[in-house]
């Protein structure tokens, strides 16, 4: 509620507790209700109350917004063994830290290895990237990133997500034998396509 209809309010209340209390000081009130004497001379509450009361009523709490988005508070938690089992993925997740960003890792021995991490403090316009390695794309509702040199052809590749104006999601991939880059970037898109839909 605004400043002048809270100032509004308490003037109404003002207004109404002054007539209330006008009549109950009549001798025509206080004849009707000789047993409520004490009552009769008793002051109406303070009208302030009246529109300090309301205007607390003006509209619900609102609560304080989380500190991490829900969903990214366990980065291991993204891919369920359902969506392991479609990504290829027979082992749990180990969190890590990346340079200060909260990862989890994955790693298939033998196979190859992928690893989530979201970085809380670079968007996708911030992040270090060769360009001539990158590929824009769309993962979902979020804009992406894909990342690969096929001229080193180390198999190696990454899809980044962008998640709001200012962090990011990265999925690196990488092939046990380092080679068929190929086969690296589709193991990317599969998990980014699996964890897009739980980030904000």
């Amino acid at each position: 509620m605004g400043r002048r209809a809270v100032g509004e309010l308490v003037r109404a209340g003002r207004t109404a507790a002054g007539r209330r209390a006008v009549g109950a000081r009549g001798p025509v009130a206080c004849a009707l209700l000789l047993f409520f004497v004490a009552a009769c001379g008793q002051q109406s509450a303070p009208p302030a109350a009246v529109g300090h009361t309301s205007a607390q009523a003006s509209g619900p709490a609102v609560p304080p917004p989380s500190a991490v988005p829900t969903g990214l508070a366990d980065l291991c938690t993204l891919l369920s063994p359902q969506d392991r089992s479609t990504a290829g993925i027979t082992v749990l997740g180990k969190s890590k830290d990346i340079a200060g960003a909260r990862a989890c890792d994955w790693t298939v021995p033998g196979t190859f290895g992928v690893t989530v991490t979201y970085d809380e403090q670079h968007g996708l316009a911030e992040l270090d990237v060769a360009t001539k390695n990158v590929t824009k794309t769309t993962v979902g509702t979020h804009p992406a990133l894909k990342v690969a040199d096929k001229k080193a052809a180390d198999g190696t590749c990454a899809v980044l997500l962008g998640v709001g104006d200012g962090a990011s999601v990265q999925i690196d991939v990488s092939n046990s034998g380092f080679s068929d880059t190929p086969l690296a970037c589709r193991r990317a898109a599969t998990v980014a396509g699996l964890v897009e839909p739980k980030l904000p």
